[in-house]
């Protein structure tokens, strides 16, 4: 029977046989998630370490949005060609999920953390995409390969370039966000010099800003693109005061930033729903709008 509508009680299987091939990377597949769990059963911190805050109701909302969005058009892209893939079964496990906001509007690549051991999207990609989208904003989630993480995000921004007329995109005033490694990956590919580094190209511009939470990242350079932090003080893998360092020497460059930090919030928050860093995305929103280069 075709499931119609997700549930805390939909399994992983009845999820992935809904999306057909666009379900593949909905979950971790690198983790030990079985076909048999349901969406309730893989909701906590036991499934995807490092992170708190991980609420059912959200993941059933994302599923169901994404299950709607999929009978009208098409929500998962490949980054990579065919040859590509068929050169390199790894990239099998790369692509992007699109959460269509206006047309022509500015885009955002949302990376999930997962300590570089697996992609932690459902919690820390996929939620902020969808809120981004309802304000307006075509919001891409990326799932990466974790041994090549920069490469991946590299070839996203490509891809979408590339096919902006497609995708009903502005390619201008983007945004890069990520939580925890994903937050990294923002901060590596929002800098300039990395940016050309990776693409090779010139076309491509600079992220007007680049939104951050719960990492440790401390590099600091001229080139790096306006920078929003959100941490919690008790997060025991990401010090707090790492980021609050670094954002008063990007600010010393003279690079715009903004700095929260949560109190009693540990790593992987997400969305923050419920807790004292509920509604931090809609400062972050504002920050980005601030920051889109004329």
């Amino acid at each position: 029977m075709e499931i119609t509508k997700f549930n805390p009680n939909t399994t992983v299987q009845e999820v992935r046989e809904a999306f057909g091939k666009a379900g593949k990377l909905l979950f971790p597949v690198n983790l030990p998630i079985s076909e048999n769990d349901t969406l309730k059963s893989i909701s906590n911190s036991s499934t995807y370490m490092w992170y708190s805050e991980i609420q059912v109701n959200k993941t059933v909302e994302i599923l169901n949005y994404l299950k709607t969005e999929q009978e009208k058009r098409q929500i998962f892209y490949p980054i990579y060609s065919k040859a590509e893939r068929k050169a390199n079964s790894e990239l099998e496990d790369t692509g992007i999920y699109y959460f269509k906001g206006k047309k022509d509007a500015p885009f955002s690549i949302n990376n999930a953390g997962g300590g570089f051991y697996y992609v932690a999207a459902m919690h820390d990609s996929f939620p902020h995409a969808l809120e981004l989208s309802k304000r307006g904003f075509n919001a891409f989630a990326l799932i990466y390969r974790v041994n090549d993480p920069y490469a991946d995000l590299a070839r996203a921004l490509e891809f979408i370039y590339d096919h902006a007329k497609e995708l009903e995109i502005n390619r201008e005033h983007y945004s890069l966000w990520g939580g925890s490694a994903g937050a990294r990956m923002a901060a590596v590919i929002g800098n300039l010099q990395y940016l050309r580094s990776y693409t090779e190209r010139t076309d491509i511009q600079q992220a007007d800003s680049v939104i951050m939470e719960y990492t440790g990242y401390s590099r600091v350079s001229k080139y790096d693109a306006p920078t929003f932090v959100a941490v919690g003080d008790r997060d025991g893998i990401a010090n707090w005061q790492v980021m609050r360092q670094r954002l008063f020497y990007l600010s010393e460059l003279g690079i715009p930033t903004e700095f929260h930090v949560y109190p009693g919030l540990s790593h992987g928050f997400g969305l923050g729903t419920g807790t004292v860093a509920d509604g931090w995305i809609n400062e972050a929103i504002q920050f980005w709008k601030n920051n889109m280069k004329k």
